[in-house]
């Protein structure tokens, strides 16, 4: 059993904690699985400490039961100042795609996403991608992309 499956075995028990998952070789769709799983942050070896302290900050912020529905109307404020093109970039990137298949999706040129999701992540104040798919999928942004 993966660590993700355990996860999902836990919620299906009901059983809340704040996980971080710690991974050799992850990849976009797995980061996304655990993140809808629930995991507070998902982070690849080899990571830096200050990357572990900054998780297990996260992770022990969610015990001290912060306000849900400000951090969710947060992410919909930023995320409706996002232009329609860098929306569109979101929810694929959100949906695992990765920059040549969005390029491809979208016509435009690999570079042009990049340049788009730079544009989204400071937008967004997310510091890496898995804290953009954490955002995502809280503020219930994350099935819209899975449509495509």
């Amino acid at each position: 059993m993966s660590g993700v499956e355990l996860m999902q075995q836990l919620a299906r028990m009901d059983v809340r904690m704040p996980t971080i998952v710690i991974t050799g070789h992850g990849d976009i769709p797995m980061a996304v699985t655990a993140m809808k799983a629930g995991a507070v942050d998902f982070l690849e070896k080899p990571f830096s400490e200050e990357n572990l302290v900054e998780a297990l900050r996260r992770a022990s912020e969610t015990l001290s039961n912060h306000d849900a529905d400000s951090n969710e109307a947060l992410v919909r404020s930023r995320f409706t100042q996002l232009s329609d093109r860098e929306r569109e970039v979101l929810l694929l990137v959100v949906a695992g795609l990765p920059n040549k298949s969005i390029g491809h999706n979208l016509a435009i040129s690999p570079r042009t996403v990049e340049v788009h999701r730079a544009n989204i992540m400071n937008k967004m104040h997310a510091r890496n991608l898995p804290d953009l798919v954490r955002m995502a999928i809280s503020a219930g942004l994350s099935s819209i992309g899975r449509e495509n």
